[in-house]
């Protein structure tokens, strides 16, 4: 398919998480995937020696089981407070109002994750992250963390949306015993639904100032 016409400052910036505009009637290709994960292995590698790995879950009774799995888990995340997208004071009126729009999206994807057409679970592989030293795990995470955002990037460009989640990481053994993983070598990082979107006019987000998260030369 043809790429959306953007610019590359336009991808990296109104590339935003989608739930309530996911389409979930229309299938998405399984080739549309294998370009957005072909752009994914273009990422940095530490040592050039590549660990990322994606569980594409098409199958109608499996993306069910997740959206399930997900759905207990965000149950919990909701309890969290000052953890829960809902429970966190921006400061502001306006920054407040935000906060409860996308609050509903993500209660919307909390409900619904298991109706996308396609979920992608990000793994890396090899060697699991559970109490191992720093280096080793940012080393590991380097691969796949921007890996997937890779991923997400490539399925904007073609009118495909994603949303990137953590909170089924709750009951990670359970979602690797559904889809077949082998829990102790690979570690799941990411679970995002991929849909075609309905429209495809993101806007940035209201981000801050950059020069109040650089510190020059020293903290």
């Amino acid at each position: 398919m043809t790429a959306l016409d953007l610019t590359p400052d336009q991808l990296l910036t109104t590339t935003r998480a989608v739930r309530k505009r996911l389409d979930f009637s229309r299938p998405v290709p399984d080739d549309l995937v294998r370009e957005c994960v072909a752009a994914a292995l273009q990422a940095p590698s530490g040592s050039n020696n590549p660990s990322m790995a994606f569980v594409v879950v098409r199958d109608e009774a499996s993306r069910r089981a997740l959206g399930e799995i997900y759905r207990q888990c965000y149950g919990i995340y909701r309890t969290l407070d000052g953890v829960y997208i809902r429970s966190i004071d921006k400061g502001t009126d306006d920054a407040n109002a935000r906060q409860e729009r996308s609050a509903d999206s993500a209660d919307f994807l909390g409900e619904h994750m298991g109706e996308a057409p396609a979920l992608v679970v990000a793994c890396t592989t090899g060697l699991r992250l559970d109490g191992v030293p720093a280096m080793m795990a940012a080393s590991l995470l380097g691969n796949i963390l921007p890996a997937m955002w890779s991923f997400m990037l490539a399925a904007r460009a073609r009118g495909l949306g994603t949303a990137w989640t953590t909170v089924h990481l709750m009951q990670e053994e359970a979602v690797a015993e559904l889809l077949g993983i082998p829990f102790g070598e690979v570690q799941q990082v990411c679970l995002s639904p991929l849909a075609f979107t309905v429209g495809t006019d993101f806007k940035a987000a209201d981000r801050p100032e950059p020069d109040s998260v650089i510190h020059w030369d020293r903290w």
